[in-house]
């Protein structure tokens, strides 16, 4: 049996499949095998001839088979066959009342009522199609807003699985007929839309929600993370709303603290007890030349204000010791470790481990750099790969061994990139992961590893453990 690949507008007819088979030694057997099983689909590429419709494109192996032998192009198991619509059809013109009309009888209506049994029997999608403005006045309880404008766009993102059940609804249930006539049409199976729209729950006396609105200044700054249906208003609240402690203002702690105060993180605490130093601009991109002398804490707080003014930054131009660690990681919610010696690292560890709160682990050499996510009540912590430091022959400091400047901004960067998923709750952290970028190989390699049950600091059967 031949593979055929069915377009988006025509998976309702498929019962949402992406991929059929059918039988067939020529492209046109296979098509008509295809039609057969599914008649409704017949007259979306035949004609009343059994001829190909104008508008329908049929692809062999990504070649058009009128490069071949058009609808006799032999077929084998191994080929696959693409459908390519110019358009799926169409109906006469009509008035916008009767086009009403014939969506009220073709698309599924729920009543208020029926909502909370349905909620209560399946995972089902709920969808407030209307504007942003809408949206902000409450909505229901469980929904995910996307503006009917952009309606197709975003619903792959928003409810990948075509076989959900998706409530749509609107502030009088007319939109909302129109959004879910749009996704019968992408290939959703079940689409209802929500009888009366916003405006009858609300009669009736259900109840709604009130969503997070950001401040106008906040909306305009951070617009294109509202822009992104696993961020919007809600993740970017929760951004501000964090608190993260960067350990370390040099190459990595710079731009991973540019970029999450530019992303919206709202408070940053700073531990660095070094002065800024001539030799530390190659790479350390938060300080200037004339801030040469000056604590690195201080200098990070001018250019971090100077991007974001509505930051909360906290200061503590120390060194990191066991007598501070635990008064200093104090209401933090996760770390960022951009230390350069092993000393800091291991306390970091296990600190955060007696915490509760992640580590996000950075570390370069030379034209080499790492990252990785060690939680110690999700997957392994720091000690679990690195029980015990290296001699320092191995392992030299930045200052011995040299790096060259950009590595540190890439790991940097990716670093801010574990935060922002991890505080936004989306992706798949690097938690029993790293990755080791190579410079001049241009490559990243991914590493996997374990909780270590015998750990000293996490672990569950070691003698000495804290738990």
């Amino acid at each position: 049996m031949a593979r055929i690949l069915i377009p988006t507008p025509l998976r309702r007819f498929t019962d949402g499949r992406a991929e059929v088979a059918a039988d067939g030694i020529t492209a046109g057997a296979v098509l008509h095998d295809l039609v057969a099983e599914r008649p409704l689909l017949r007259d979306q590429l035949f004609d009343a001839d059994r001829r190909l419709r104008s508008f329908v494109n049929v692809f062999i192996n990504g070649d058009d088979i009128r490069l071949h032998d058009d609808l006799a192009t032999p077929v084998s198991a191994a080929d696959r066959l693409e459908i390519l619509p110019a358009i799926a059809g169409g109906e006469a013109v009509q008035s916008f009342t009767s086009w009403r009309a014939a969506l009220q009888r073709e698309i599924a209506a729920i009543a208020p009522s029926d909502v909370g049994d349905l909620v209560a029997s399946e995972a089902v999608a709920i969808l407030d199609v209307r504007t942003a403005q809408e949206w902000s006045d409450g909505h229901l309880v469980g929904a995910a807003h996307v503006d009917r404008g952009f309606l197709e766009q975003r619903i792959e993102a928003l409810v990948p699985d075509r076989n959900t059940p998706v409530i749509c609804y609107c502030q009088s249930g007319v939109r909302s007929l129109f959004a879910a006539q749009a996704l019968t049409i992408l290939g959703y199976a079940r689409v209802f839309s929500l009888s009366g729209g916003l405006q009858r729950w609300k009669d009736e006396g259900r109840r709604i929600v009130m969503p997070v609105v950001l401040a106008d200044a906040d909306r305009r700054r951070y617009l294109r993370h509202l822009a992104i249906p696993e961020v919007g208003e809600a993740g970017q609240q929760k951004l501000l709303d964090a608190r993260v402690l960067m350990i370390g203002a040099g190459g990595l702690g710079c731009p991973a603290a540019l970029y999450l105060a530019a992303a919206g993180v709202g408070k940053l605490g700073i531990v660095d007890n070094d002065f800024v130093d001539v030799s530390n601009l190659q790479r350390q991109i938060l300080h200037r030349d004339d801030r040469v002398g000056q604590l690195k804490t201080e200098s990070a707080r001018e250019t971090l204000l100077a991007l974001n003014p509505r930051l909360s930054i906290e200061l503590f131009s120390q060194r990191l010791t066991a007598d501070c660690v635990d008064t200093i990681f104090a209401g933090y919610d996760l770390i960022v470790d951009g230390s350069d010696n092993f000393t800091t690292r291991y306390l970091v560890n296990d600190a955060a481990v007696r915490r509760g709160v992640p580590v996000v682990h950075g570390s370069v050499y030379r034209f080499e750099g790492q990252v990785g996510v060690f939680w110690a009540a999700q997957g392994p912590c720091y000690r679990c790969l690195y029980p015990s430091a290296p001699p320092p022959d191995l392992a030299p400091s930045c200052a011995d061994g040299g790096v060259l400047g950009v590595v540190p901004g890439v790991i940097g960067v990716l670093q801010a990139t574990e935060v922002l998923k991890l505080l936004l709750q989306i992706g798949t952290p690097l938690l029993g992961r790293a990755l080791r970028y190579d410079a001049l190989d241009g490559t990243m390699r991914e590493l996997r590893f374990r909780k270590d049950p015998a750990c000293e600091v996490c672990g569950t059967v070691h003698p000495g453990s804290p738990r």
